[in-house]
């Protein structure tokens, strides 16, 4: 696949099952979001993708990736002992781990948890303004923009409201079992 996929971010265990299984979902034509992993006793992974075609993400799409990951993490073996695997889309309030994620929700509102504070702040709340490799950018709710090291990120997400709804679901809006119906008088799928 393109070696021109930018990858999110991740340490330790979650870097070794993020290496694992990026090449696999990018190959069936998907993007990793994120991988988390939670819990001590049975750890969930919980693994975030997107259609690369940038289509809604359907639940054949988690399965397809649940196998493929699962066949993967099974040889890999990175965690010891019984775990589970959680696929899942990256939802409308997603989180924003890419440079791609920064510009393509400029304009939104979104929240950042920073590692260390900027100008005695650990949270900030703004609408994205993009980003590239090194800096993302908000515009505070005071108005203010601030420009923040991507490397100084704990977590970044979309915040859910009426406006990400309505960006989110205009392409989604023509029904996927439409597109398959034959054409009626008016030339339109019914």
């Amino acid at each position: 696949m393109a070696t021109d996929i930018e990858r999110p971010q991740h340490e330790g265990l979650e870097a070794r099952i993020a290496d694992a299984v990026a090449p696999t979902i990018e190959h069936m034509g998907y993007e990793l979001v994120r991988v988390q992993v939670s819990g001590k006793e049975r750890p969930v992974v919980q693994i975030m993708a997107d259609r690369a075609d940038e289509a809604p993400f359907r639940v054949e799409d988690c399965e397809a990736i649940s196998h493929a990951v699962g066949a993967v993490l099974d040889v890999e073996d990175p965690i010891r002992g019984e775990w589970t695997l959680e696929v899942s889309s990256a939802g409308i309030d997603r989180p924003l781990t890419r440079t791609k994620d920064w510009n393509r929700f400029a304009g939104h509102l979104a929240q950042v948890e920073l590692q260390v504070p900027q100008e005695g702040r650990k949270r900030l709340r703004g609408i994205a303004l993009g980003a590239d490799a090194e800096t993302a950018r908000l515009r505070l709710e005071d108005g203010s923009e601030a420009s923040i090291a991507r490397s100084n990120i704990r977590r970044a997400k979309l915040v859910l409201t009426d406006d990400l709804i309505a960006a989110t679901a205009a392409p989604a809006s023509q029904d996927p079992e439409d597109a398959d119906a034959p054409p009626g008088p008016d030339g339109k799928p019914h």
